[in-house]
């Protein structure tokens, strides 16, 4: 029994309760740090809760921010777009008015042209260089004049369309980048944190080398839009030179054709005149070559009434030459004989106003065939200036474009 109470395997009591105090004091201790614990890491939780709801608020704002941006740069692009298709297509109007314009110009180039080569048959002295050749020169220096004018500014409106297709092209290729842009942004802004497939990306963290800063990316879409800007202001500026030039050149064609026309009429009315007046002078002719030959007969005639007189007197002096011996006397008879033929003779010998009548009669006829030549030339001039040239000129028609 008293082995039994002496075992030293076993505890004392007071050891007993000091270990139970010692195990509540641990226990406690632990209790306390753990709750401890527990409250800073209920805390750590919601700190960071709160840093993630105030970040991701953060970048929600931002990237809204970014939206607006983004729809902000589109609708200026959207404008410019429209602009530079607007003005390209107006363009495009001015352009068909141009190359109508040209091919317009054509016709009456080749009409004035024409005019000059059917003027080179004109034939002896009509064959001038007067006012309606002068005019005439003037118009078709004029149309190729104009011709060039409009084929220059043709190459400028065509080079001038090629350059806002390509402003339109930047601005749809930026405009379209920026729909993509703001469809993903739209995508993210619609994401939250209960969205299914939302997914870690390992790699979203890596900054590419093909990244832009901010004011590179509105760089980019502001030179676009001043680009536009450049090339609309350009486009009404040409639209402005080309109304000029159109309206011009019409004008200056127009005055030129009317200038030709007057002078076409003033000449046909000039041959005209000088045609009448040649016609009176050949009347007058011909009335002269008939007097001088009604002249001429009549001195013939008068010639051909002296023959029996002088034949009558020369018989009977030939006859009274035979008288014989004394009878042949020069009496009062056969003096007035000798006379009477002297007389005739001499004048029959003053008819030589026959061959003046004759020669004139001549310079009448050759007077006759140069004025009937004169007045052919006159006619063959009226039939290329009235019917070739003015008729032709009949369908030149100066079209405002």
């Amino acid at each position: 029994m008293a082995r039994l109470l002496q075992d030293t395997s076993k505890f004392h009591p007071s050891e007993w309760y000091t270990a139970n105090r010692m195990q509540r004091a641990s226990t406690e201790s632990q209790k306390s740090r753990s709750e401890c614990m527990i409250a800073e890491s209920w805390r750590l939780v919601d700190e960071i809760e709160k840093t993630t709801q105030k970040t991701q608020s953060d970048v929600n704002k931002k990237l809204e921010q970014r939206r607006e941006e983004i729809n902000f740069w589109k609708q200026e692009l959207d404008n410019k777009l429209e602009q530079i298709v607007h003005e390209t297509e107006v363009l495009l109007t001015f352009k068909n008015r141009l190359e109508t314009a040209l091919e317009g110009c054509k016709e009456p180039l080749v009409i004035a042209q024409k005019c000059l080569l059917y003027r080179q048959r004109r034939i002896g002295i009509d064959l001038v260089h007067d006012e309606v050749e002068q005019e005439l020169v003037k118009e078709a220096e004029l149309l190729q004049g104009i011709i060039a004018l409009l084929g220059r500014t043709l190459e400028q409106t065509n080079e001038q369309i090629r350059r806002n297709r390509s402003a339109k092209y930047n601005l749809e290729m930026d405009l379209k980048d920026k729909f993509t842009a703001l469809t993903i942004d739209d995508y993210c802004a619609s994401l939250t944190n209960d969205t299914p497939h939302i997914i870690y990306a390992d790699n979203a963290m890596k900054l590419e080398g093909n990244f832009v800063s901010p004011e590179d990316w509105i760089d980019f879409s502001n030179i676009n839009v001043e680009k536009a800007d450049k090339q609309r202001n350009s486009s009404l500026a040409l639209k402005a030179l080309i109304d000029s030039i159109l309206s011009q050149t019409a004008n200056d064609m127009r005055k030129q054709c009317e200038m030709v026309n007057i002078a076409f009429r003033n000449r046909v009315k000039e041959v005209k005149d000088a045609k009448h007046k040649l016609e009176i002078f050949l009347a007058m002719v011909m009335d002269e070559t008939a007097s001088q030959e009604k002249n001429i007969a009549a001195l013939k005639k008068a010639i051909a009434d002296k023959e029996g007189p002088v034949k009558v007197a020369q018989t009977r002096l030939e006859a009274r030459n035979h008288r014989p011996n004394v009878e042949l006397c020069y009496d009062t008879v056969h003096c007035s004989l000798m006379n009477e033929v002297q007389e005739i003779t001499k004048n029959i010998q003053r008819q030589d106003a026959l061959a003046q009548a004759e020669t004139e009669l001549k310079r009448l006829s050759r007077r006759q065939l140069s004025l009937e030549e004169e007045i052919k030339v006159k006619e063959n001039t009226l039939y290329i200036d009235e019917v070739l040239c003015m008729q032709m000129r009949e369908s030149v028609y100066i079209n405002n474009y």
